[in-house]
């Protein structure tokens, strides 16, 4: 038989760290990151790093792994979770896939891509083309070509959307074309899915702002601001980083510039996580294997472990 591994998957601020420490004391287990804010160390605030207590409670991979210089791809993600999976399992123990990051569980479970490599000099005129008409207007254009992947996108989402135009000016055909036709993958092991998923959209929404809060502090002196301050002291760090265009970086970054005001900083911030979980609770509604959790109901990780024993055969 394969080996059994969990995914506990969900918008921001849907619970899925307190479900998995709560299975992994009750159940030998592991978890593996699937955030791609959480791989980036220095990184602590903005992405709700779990707290020290929480890291030592149960071992944890795939955090705190690469430089915010650094990237990370779902390629990458995927080799290391096999890995993982293999190893946590050999030990006894139940990995537990938990985050956020539908694009790395789509990786992992239907298959890496065949698209073509990037272009630098392209992704630049490209660029050059969005500062002229604007995000809005480069994901106009790119709905025109691939409806479909445009559909799924951020009108503001200048990096997958740069991404997809390259793709069709290097292919010549849309990206959801070229993903459709790769070969599912076998997975070596057997994957428990759950979404946790609000019954009530507000309340996820007043969750949202509540840790944005917090999040922010009082002060520019603590907080993700400071944060932010000191990750732009280092002097090796842009706005166009993938690690600087996380939700709540950017804005924290446009705030030191002095683009935004501190309202605006806290106004943006709460409105981009929200687009964030809508677009994650999209992703997760094309995943029909999950089992769905009201993550606002009777305690969700007793309701998972009731399912995790019935497939142990505990």
């Amino acid at each position: 038989m394969k080996p059994l591994a969990v995914a506990i998957m969900g918008p921001t601020a849907s619970g899925k760290t307190a479900a998995a420490l709560t299975i992994a004391r009750a159940v030998p287990a592991e978890i593996i990151s699937v955030d791609s804010a959480l791989v980036y160390r220095g990184m602590d605030i903005g992405t709700a790093k779990p707290s020290a207590e929480e890291l030592a409670s149960a071992p944890h991979h795939l955090i705190d792994i690469i430089e915010p210089t650094e990237s990370y791809s779902v390629a990458q993600f995927s080799t290391d979770t096999l890995r993982l999976v293999a190893d946590i399992s050999a030990r006894g123990k139940l990995p537990l896939l938990v985050g956020g990051t539908m694009m790395y569980y789509k990786g992992l479970t239907d298959g890496l891509d065949d698209l073509p490599t990037a272009d630098s000099a392209l992704r630049a005129a490209i660029e050059v083309e969005a500062a002229r008409i604007g995000w809005p207007g480069m994901h106009e254009k790119l709905r025109a070509l691939d409806p479909v992947t445009a559909a799924r996108l951020a009108p503001n989402d200048a990096q997958r959307i740069n991404r997809a135009l390259e793709i069709i000016e290097l292919s010549g055909k849309p990206m959801s074309e070229l993903l459709a036709r790769r070969e599912k993958t076998v997975l070596p092991f057997e994957l428990l899915s759950f979404g946790l998923e609000p019954s009530d959209r507000s309340v996820l929404h007043a969750r949202i702002a509540t840790r944005f809060d917090q999040m922010l502090g009082s002060s520019d002196d603590a907080g993700i601001v400071a944060e932010v301050a000191r990750l732009r002291a280092r002097g090796d760090l842009h706005p166009g980083l993938p690690s600087m265009r996380c939700v709540g970086y950017r804005q924290a970054w446009e705030y030191l510039d002095g683009s935004i005001a501190r309202a605006a900083l806290r106004e943006t911030g709460i409105i981009a996580t929200r687009q964030l979980a809508k677009r994650q609770l999209t992703w997760l509604r094309s995943m029909p294997a999950r089992v769905v959790i009201d993550c606002l109901g009777d305690n969700p990780a007793h309701q998972m472990m009731k399912l995790i024993a019935q497939r142990r055969g505990d």
